[in-house]
């Protein structure tokens, strides 16, 4: 594919991932990670206790969860803090999302009692925040978790594999990975992928802007997200391996 893009990228080319572990060091585990301008901290914490619905219903094992947030200067123009508690509907959204992301690769019941945090705040915002909150989540849970079986917390760790995500879109009637803001904001159709390690989708959010997309174009973005989730995933590994 030609190269077509601002940052002088082509269609199929990742912007330079980065995955800097312990930026956080009062939280079990913690990265930092960068799509490119975009850079998010994902940090786990762990609770000795379960939602009350769990105990309610008698579900055994134990819960993951995530929050989102965006700081307000991750953004051109200040983003105004949440208020009385309350959470804007897209920060809802997200959460849920990685929320699910992470919680397919997990072993829930392997976890006991306990609730496990992922907290993703989004320190720079240009473009792919979730995907990019997801894929350093996976990386800190990991870490998370190894930390925990190393002190004898658990005796096996629970993450049966890794889980990354990227979006893909069609830009000028071409598509494109791994979208930044510009790009993402003139998209005639926007997607985010959300993939395991073994290449096998978590979750597919697509949709077309004021325009449709052909069978063969979907197809034509999968391959593209497929593609930078093996990118992605030699990123983490890396991450893991240090």
């Amino acid at each position: 594919m030609e190269t077509v893009r601002n940052d002088g990228r082509s269609a199929e080319e990742m912007r330079p991932l980065v995955f800097h572990p312990g930026v956080a060091p009062q939280a079990l585990a913690s990265v930092l990670v960068s799509f490119g301008n975009t850079q998010v901290i994902c940090a786990v914490s762990v609770e000795d206790n379960v939602p009350g619905w769990m105990k309610a219903q008698e579900v055994k094992g134990g819960w993951l969860t995530a929050e989102y947030s965006m700081l307000p200067y991750s953004t051109a123009t200040r983003k105004k803090r949440s208020s009385n508690g309350k959470v804007d509907g897209r920060a809802v959204e997200i959460q849920r999302l990685i929320g699910r992301a992470l919680r397919a690769v997990v072993d829930l019941e392997a976890l006991g009692e306990r609730t496990v945090w992922v907290d993703c705040d989004v320190l720079q915002a240009d473009g792919g925040t979730r995907t990019a909150s997801i894929s350093g989540a996976a990386v800190a849970l990991q870490m998370a978790f190894r930390r925990m079986v190393r002190e004898g917390v658990l005796r096996s760790n629970p993450m049966r594999q890794l889980v990354s995500a990227v979006s893909v879109g069609k830009v000028g009637g071409m598509a494109l990975l791994d979208l930044c803001y510009t790009e993402d904001s003139a998209a005639e159709v926007d997607m985010n992928v959300v993939l395991t390690e073994r290449g096998e989708y978590v979750e597919l959010q697509g949709s077309g802007e004021e325009a449709t997309f052909t069978p063969e174009q979907l197809a034509q973005m999968l391959e593209l997200a497929h593609s930078g989730a093996l990118q992605i995933l030699a990123a983490q590994r890396a991450a893991l391996s240090e």
